[in-house]
């Protein structure tokens, strides 16, 4: 048998795992501070240093850049800021992981707290929700075909599968010098969020291009004690190489911070230096065509057959799509006082598949930051709830879907009352893809003749469940010769009860001298 095999290249998701960690430490105020009153507001920035996969766990290092807004003991001056880092050092258990595996590590913050231990220290709690997804390369040889014989019968199945081109990272440093308002000379930094935003790739001649935009925002307070913000775009440009990749294959990108570094300049310069370390990774997909033997046979031979099992990806695709929230929320006692910023954390409560359709139910947890005409800070919490629909799917209960979402634009009006119109517009990133199980022949040898049947048809009823392949298979005989005696038009209908009349099988010897 003249065997043809087609390569696959399999980057198959082992496991993916969500766990909470929480990361804890303390701060000492430097001397140049007041002693703390009470904090008012902690934010904070994760940066993930180092992660390492080894047998059964993986261990992540990293550090949560910390922002405390804190009353100073003593004195009318309003808020105060203190700033460190809070390093952490985690091994989450993964029994099914090793070593030469790859692993995508998605770092979430859910939330900042801190406590007064004393005037001259202060405790730390920071809360994680870790995303873990372990992968494992397989390359394997797909049997597509057999020639140069006249009698062995296939089944196949034409089928559409995801395989791996190839997958890389590279290093992204976005620098950039923020300026403030001229009139304002900086005393500290209050609080500074920073997002990933505007994601895109582009898949050129042996070359992934990343494109992204760091949303800056930073509350600070000047030497005249009052509180400024501002907001600002750096556009980061990643390269990585890759070979044999093409514009039609299909890009997945993941984003980490590594490093941060934020240093205010002289007052004079009125500006903020920030340099932001990122390491952008990505898997590259084609969409392989595969005509796939789920069965054979031989009337005339006996074939022996090993199979494997093998978990891929198919129906891969990426949509983006945008959501616009219009909601009221009420809050009390805010009469008089200024917004500042609010920050919002975006989540997915509740996935329903039904068809052709995926429903959402989320929510945007907002902390409004207020300023009093006294200069005090006040925080008030609000959930802002929203639906979205995934729509125009086909066999939407069988996909895997996993959705990224980033706060585009945002806008608060304060009306009477203490409403306050909430407008919100989310981009909603969605990767999709089927898991593909497949048993596949991974080797066949012939072992004999078969044994030759003495009769030149028989007739058959059909049983429940009987197939017209698996007919032919018992009986030594064809799917088109039973067809053809019995007048069947569509091979893939028969019905129980139904007589059946099954022709022995009669190899065909051409003669090539005529």
């Amino acid at each position: 048998m003249d065997i043809s095999k087609e390569n696959l290249s399999i980057n198959q998701l082992i496991t993916e795992k969500k766990e909470i960690i929480f990361v804890e430490g303390d701060m000492i105020v430097p001397d140049s501070k007041p002693d703390i009153l009470n904090t008012v507001y902690t934010s904070g920035v994760v940066c993930l240093y180092k992660k390492e996969l080894q047998d059964g766990r993986i261990r992540l290092d990293g550090g949560i850049n910390t922002y405390i807004m804190y009353l100073p003991d003593g004195t009318e001056e309003g808020v105060r800021g203190l700033n460190t880092v809070i390093d952490f050092s985690e091994n989450v258990d993964i029994p099914s992981a090793t070593s030469e595996m790859e692993a995508s590590v998605n770092v979430n913050l859910k939330s900042m707290e801190s406590k007064v231990i004393n005037g001259r220290k202060v405790g730390i709690k920071g809360t994680l929700e870790l995303t873990v997804k372990i992968f494992q390369k397989q390359d394997v040889e797909i049997v597509s075909d057999i020639t140069d014989t006249d009698d062995i019968q296939m089944l196949k199945e034409d089928v559409n599968l995801n395989s791996l081109v190839g997958a890389g990272e590279t290093k992204i440093y976005a620098k950039d010098t923020i300026q403030i308002d001229s009139i304002d000379l900086l005393a500290e930094i209050l609080k500074v969020d920073i997002n990933i935003v505007d994601r895109d790739v582009k898949v050129s001649y042996n070359k992934i291009l990343t494109k992204a935009e760091l949303n800056i925002q930073m509350m600070y307070l000047t030497e005249d004690n009052r509180i400024g913000q501002v907001e600002y775009k750096i556009p980061t440009v990643g390269f990585i190489d890759m070979p044999n990749v093409a514009e039609e294959n299909i890009c997945d990108v993941f984003y980490e911070i590594k490093n941060l570094i934020i240093k205010p300049n002289s007052q004079e310069e009125h500006s903020i230096y920030v340099e932001v370390e990122i390491e952008a990774s990505c898997q590259v997909y084609e969409e392989k065509h595969i005509f796939l033997i789920q069965d054979l046979y031989s009337p005339t031979k006996e074939l022996s057959m090993q199979k494997k099992q093998v978990m891929t990806i198919s129906n891969k695709a990426r949509r983006r799509d945008e959501k616009q929230i219009r909601e009221k929320v009420n809050l009390k006692d805010i009469d008089g006082m200024e917004l500042i910023c609010a920050d919002m954390r975006t989540s997915i409560i509740k996935e329903e598949k039904i068809n052709t359709k995926i429903l959402y139910e989320g929510e945007i947890e907002v902390n409004f930051i207020f300023r009093r005409e006294n200069m005090q800070i006040e925080i008030r919490e609000a959930k802002v709830p929203f639906e979205y629909v995934l729509d125009q799917l086909e066999n939407g209960e069988t996909l895997n879907v996993q959705m990224e979402m980033e706060i585009r634009n945002q806008d608060f009006i304060i009306q009477n009352g203490g409403d306050i119109q909430v407008n919100v517009d989310l981009n909603m990133d969605i990767n999709m893809y089927r898991s593909a199980n497949m048993n596949l022949i991974d080797s066949i040898e012939e072992t004999g003749e078969r044994e030759e049947q003495d009769y030149s048809f028989i007739i058959y009823i059909v049983k429940k469940g009987d197939t017209l392949w698996n007919i032919a298979k018992k009986f030594g005989s064809t799917v088109d010769d039973i067809a053809r005696m019995n007048g069947i038009e569509d091979t893939n209908v028969i019905f129980p009860n139904q007589k059946l009349y099954i022709p022995k099988f009669t190899k065909v010897i051409l003669n090539s001298n005529v």
